[in-house]
């Protein structure tokens, strides 16, 4: 009897971790956020972006165009040699895929974060903190990212 109480407490507990999975995997994270914990909101105060140009962080120069894949969970990658990776965030569990992209577009992050350190050590154009990158850009739509300048834009190859 104990046995089967145990489990379905344990059944309980996973079912519970689940739905909230779902519900946090559905949330927007901030485009900045300080150690103190505050959350900083606005608009980039940009001139002379290209009308349809989508504003970020410039943190690794260069400017790189190419096929966008569109990754939320690292797993379910599929890169191929030259594409340019947009993710909402990355970790150093993500450091693998930076071997084969040619540039990173992020909707979180800053100067010090994870992704922006490693595009510049592997020398990749970068742009972060692009606010609803993910949605914005579509999976395998050919873009140009400026990580001199920190804007993306659609490129149609001419």
């Amino acid at each position: 009897m104990a046995g089967q109480q145990a489990e379905l407490a344990t059944r309980q507990i996973i079912r519970q971790r689940k739905d909230e999975y779902k519900y946090y995997e559905k949330l927007t994270p901030p485009r900045v956020i300080t150690s103190d914990g505050e959350i900083i909101a606005g608009e980039y105060k940009r001139q002379n972006l290209p009308a349809e140009a989508i504003a970020g962080l410039p943190v690794s120069s260069g400017v790189i165009e190419g096929r966008a894949r569109v990754i939320l969970n690292m797993e379910d990658s599929g890169l191929e040699d030259g594409d340019i990776l947009v993710t909402s965030f990355t970790d150093p569990s993500w450091t693998p895929l930076f071997v084969s992209i040619k540039g990173l577009v992020t909707e979180v992050g800053g100067l010090m974060t994870h992704g922006a350190v490693i595009a510049r050590e592997y020398g990749l154009p970068a742009v972060v903190g692009v606010e609803s990158a993910t949605k914005l850009i579509k999976d395998g739509q050919r873009i140009r990212v400026h990580g001199t300048e920190g804007y993306v834009e659609s490129y149609n190859g001419n």
